[in-house]
């Protein structure tokens, strides 16, 4: 290793860093030396490395959601999101462990740090990972004063876009979908409110429901009985809640969009593929995923970042 800092002009423990991948060391010196040492034919022991630092260069990924027969964990959260936490925390030699939520906190892995998927009813899940006393970046609405890094999407933004497209479409009579115990489908529902007093519409009425299909669709049913039927704009809090009520409103006589808008968000994959193809706001899962892992590498190496949302965009389909 010494004369791999010597060639390269640099002290050993850089070389240390740059060849376990550290995001300490800035790529074009980390690139640099990994050249002169694959020349040199020297080769990083990274399981003595993590012996002596005591580390496992392992991030654990916890998963906050129950899997379900209608909600999987096949869709785009978390898939996408692990998508992209695999792809940065592999380019720092970094693996991954996933687990669930009860998993995770009964038999807790030796691992340098957590990225926790979803904040749970009323930040319950993060209460509980916060005891363990690793670093920890989490995926959802950041909150004034938290002690941990959120990352997550602009919702209020999102809302204020549904709420836009439906005044734009001279729709008057909304309702929202979603459980606002979750503090991004709060966060989605305030900016829809606050933009819908500035558009001169009015918000009939909200249905609190799980992130599915079949929730959707009983929610949206029970709206239209307690409306007779007179709503012409939903903004639903995810893609599945919105094709549900879509179904709700077909089955009810009204037509999509002639009486009826709907409005999703995630602009999951069937969100295209779906009849009507879903207006919906759309999450960058991937990029927020390698945010997630760039973040959470910061904080093992003792580096401070700041919570951040990420901007979202109205993908304008037939709904």
């Amino acid at each position: 290793m010494a004369d791999v800092a010597r060639l390269a002009g640099v002290s050993p423990i850089t070389v240390s860093r740059a060849l376990s991948g550290s995001t300490a060391v800035r790529k074009d010196t980390r690139d640099k030396i990994v050249e002169i040492a694959e020349k040199a034919g020297y080769r990083f022991n990274q399981a003595a490395s993590n012996l002596r630092r005591q580390r496992s260069n392992t991030i654990a990924v916890v998963v906050e959601m129950t899997p379900t027969t209608v909600r999987p964990m096949s869709e785009p959260y978390p898939l996408a999101l692990l998508g992209g936490i695999i792809q940065e925390l592999s380019s720092a030699n970094f693996t991954l462990s996933l687990s669930t939520m009860s998993t995770f906190t009964s038999a807790p892995a030796a691992v340098d740090g957590i990225i926790l998927l979803g904040q749970g009813m009323h930040n319950d899940a993060v209460a509980g990972i916060e005891q363990l006393g690793l670093p920890l970046v989490v995926w959802g609405a950041p909150r004034p004063g938290s002690g941990h890094v959120v990352v997550g999407s602009n919702n209020r933004e999102g809302g204020a876009l549904a709420a836009d497209r439906l005044a734009q479409l001279g729709r008057r009579r909304l309702v929202f979908l979603g459980d606002t115990e979750h503090a991004e489908v709060a966060d989605r529902l305030d900016g829809f409110s606050a933009r819908l007093q500035e558009n001169g519409a009015h918000l009939l009425g909200m249905k609190a429901c799980e992130f599915s299909f079949v929730a959707g669709h009983d929610a949206m049913q029970e709206l239209l009985e307690l409306h007779d039927n007179k709503i012409d704009g939903v903004f639903a809090s995810n893609d599945a809640i919105a094709m549900g009520a879509i179904r709700a409103i077909a089955e009810a006589g009204l037509k999509i969009p002639r009486d009826v808008s709907v409005i999703g968000f995630d602009d999951s994959q069937s969100a295209s593929f779906f009849v009507p193809a879903l207006t919906t706001v759309r999450q960058h899962w991937t990029e927020g995923g390698r945010l997630l892992a760039r973040k959470a590498l910061a904080a093992i190496q003792g580096e401070h970042s700041e919570s951040e949302e990420m901007p979202v965009e109205l993908v304008v389909r037939d709904s």
